[in-house]
C-alpha cells in the first residue's frame, strides 16, 4: 500500500500507477494535510491478491488443509477459487463457512487498508453448482405450484440464494415469489397467481 499526494485525483492516480508499475490498482481517497493537494492510498490488485491468498493459506494451514488458488479479475471484481484436499470444511453447511471466509477477508482488508474490495470467494465452483441447483429447483417447484395452485414454502436460505430464486422466477408466468421470516429462518414462498 502506498500513499500519494498530487494536485488532482487524476494526477494522484497516474503517480500511484507509475509507482506500483501497473494500471490495475485499487485506491481510497484520504484527507490531506495540505488543502490544495489530493491524497490517496493505493495498492495493486496483484499485491492485494497475494495478501488474500496468504491469509487464506494461513487459515488452511491451521486447519491442516492443502489449498491451491485460481484467481482472476473481471470488471474490478477479484474472483478467487480454492482447490483443496478437504473442500467440505472450506464450504461448510450450505456454504456458510465459505461465506464467512469471504466476509472475514473483506473486513480484514477494510480494517488494514481502508478499502472494501469487490471479492468473490469460491471452492471448486461450489457457488456455480449451487446456483444451477437452485435454478432447477425453482423451476420444478414453480411448475408444480402453477399446476396445483397450491403455494410452496422453500427451506431457509441466505440472501444470495433467495436472490437466485427470485431472479429465476421473475418472469415465470403463473407464480410469484415472496421472502418471509427473519434471518436466519428467512425463506421463500412460491405463490400461485392468475
Amino acid at each position: 500500500m502506498i500513499e500519494v499526494e498530487a494536485n488532482t485525483i487524476l494526477e494522484a492516480l497516474e503517480n500511484a500507477k507509475n509507482d506500483l508499475q501497473t494500471e490495475n490498482i485499487i485506491y481510497k481517497k484520504e484527507e490531506s494535510s495540505n488543502e490544495k493537494l489530493v491524497k490517496i492510498k493505493a495498492i495493486s490488485y496483484q499485491n492485494l491478491i497475494k495478501e488474500i491468498e496468504n491469509f487464506l493459506g494461513d487459515i488452511a494451514d491451521y486447519l491442516n488443509i492443502l489449498v491451491n488458488f485460481e484467481t482472476n479479475i473481471r470488471e474490478e471484481n477479484i474472483n478467487i477459487t480454492m482447490y483443496s484436499n478437504n473442500n467440505s470444511i472450506l464450504i461448510g453447511k450450505n456454504g456458510q463457512t465459505l461465506k464467512a471466509l469471504e466476509v472475514l477477508i473483506k473486513n480484514k482488508i477494510k480494517i488494514e487498508w481502508g478499502i472494501y474490495p469487490k471479492l468473490t470467494l469460491d471452492v471448486e465452483n461450489y457457488k456455480e453448482k449451487r446456483i444451477e441447483y437452485l435454478e432447477r429447483l425453482a423451476i420444478k417447484i414453480a411448475k408444480e405450484v402453477r399446476t396445483s395452485k397450491v403455494d410452496a414454502q422453500l427451506e431457509n436460505m441466505n440472501s444470495f440464494e433467495r436472490r437466485v430464486i427470485h431472479n429465476k422466477l421473475s418472469n415465470f408466468k403463473g407464480v410469484a415469489t415472496e421472502s418471509v421470516g427473519e434471518e436466519p429462518q428467512r425463506h421463500i414462498i412460491i405463490k400461485s397467481v392468475d
